[in-house]
């Protein structure tokens, strides 16, 4: 339990002696400061919740499209004899197209990265220039160079 203190009301004090309150947090009685700490704060929380909507947003919508699809070759193998030949050429199709979609995108990546590191080995050098901090760029371009090597050269061919 908490000793009795005295009144704080400032009716008695007449805003001349400072009460408990404002000995232990200095400037509660400035908006400027709170709207300072709080509308930050404020950005955050409402990024946080946009993005957490977004992403419930696209999961339904990859769910919707996949019942779709399996809905569809459902019903394209049922239909007729050939319907499994055309679900089965389907199905083929689709996976070509998602591995292409990701060989792409990792072209785009290893080009990124290389255009990174040469922009960071060129701001570093001209920043800092007689020191060798500027090879610190050379880092993303041989992460670039690597996903370069690996889609052109390792990668399995796509038929």
């Amino acid at each position: 339990m908490q000793p009795k203190s005295d009144s704080s009301c400032r009716t008695s004090r007449k805003g001349e002696i400072p009460g408990e309150e404002e000995k232990m947090f200095p400037g509660t009685g400035n908006s400027v400061q709170t709207l300072a700490i709080m509308f930050p704060v404020a950005i955050i929380l409402i990024t946080f919740a946009f993005v957490s909507v977004l992403h419930w947003i696209d999961s339904q919508r990859k769910e919707r499209d996949a019942f779709y699809k399996a809905e569809t070759i459902r019903r394209v193998t049922e239909a007729s004899g050939e319907g499994a030949q055309a679900a089965v050429e389907l199905m083929t199709a689709d996976e070509r197209l998602k591995r292409l979609k990701a060989r792409e995108g990792l072209k785009i990546g290893g080009l990124i990265n290389i255009g990174v590191g040469v922009g960071v080995m060129i701001f570093l050098h001209e920043l800092l220039a007689g020191t060798a901090i500027y090879l610190s760029g050379s880092i993303p371009a041989l992460i670039g160079v690597g996903l370069l090597v690996y889609v052109f050269l390792l990668a399995a061919p796509i038929e």
